[in-house]
């Protein structure tokens, strides 16, 4: 079964749940998506559903895009994304995948490209700690210090520095959905997401376990 959906975030905002606590969300505009494309292990060496999201302009796609939709007699599409599935026979091109395949009390991952905050520091980078203050550092209480030590006179790959942070893909696990909207193709998801305002997400069924909630019997005590 597939159980993922292409978004588009909204923004935050706040709900109360049945108890009166409050909780924070993201909204996010899932779907309405379409698969245009079915990969089979026969023809492709693997199985996965390709679905699209967001209307376009033909103009703004590829010419190889723009035949594909062209070919299944779909409407251009701006987002595209392939998923994974263990059978393809229940899926055919054109069919929609609407934001009710999820419901309230599902755990989910969010997975998109995170907020670009420029050139930093290994300090807010990498969360490293600040040189000390004392004996007249005046200029080198956020310096990264040392590159390395014994060995290679060299940096080694993969040394942590200062660089571009963000924009780069996140996933964020195990988010729960606070509600949805199927009128409006809303998902209203517990918590931050990754990526801007107006920026599309990949949602997916949590792969972590779930915790499952046991009933607590409570033994009359004989007198």
């Amino acid at each position: 079964m597939l159980k993922s959906i292409i978004g588009k975030k909204v923004g935050m905002t706040q709900v109360f749940d049945d108890k009166g606590n409050l909780i924070p969300v993201t909204v996010v505009e899932a779907g309405c998506c379409i698969i245009t494309n079915v990969r089979t292990v026969e023809n492709d060496g693997y199985a996965a559903v390709q679905i699209a999201f967001g209307d376009t302009e033909e103009k703004k796609l590829s010419k190889p895009q723009v035949g594909l939709f062209k070919k299944y007699n779909l409407s251009p599409k701006k987002i595209v994304r392939e998923i994974r599935v263990a059978d393809v026979a229940e899926f055919s091109v054109g069919q929609e995948i609407k934001v009710d395949l999820f419901k309230t009390g599902d755990y989910v991952d969010v997975r998109a490209v995170s907020k670009g905050k420029g050139y930093a520091g290994v300090i807010k980078r990498h969360n490293f700690g600040m040189q000390p203050t004392t004996h007249g550092q005046s200029d080198r209480t956020r310096a990264r210090g040392s590159s390395g030590g014994q060995g290679p006179q060299k940096v080694l790959k993969g040394t942590r520095m200062a660089g571009h942070l963000g924009n780069e893909y996140v996933t964020i696990q195990k988010l729960l959905v606070v509600g949805v909207d199927v009128e409006k193709n809303v998902l209203l998801i517990k918590g931050a997401v990754p990526a801007v305002n107006t920026g599309i997400l990949l949602i997916s069924s949590t792969l972590k376990k779930i915790p499952v909630v046991q009933e607590v019997r409570t033994k009359n005590k004989k007198k």
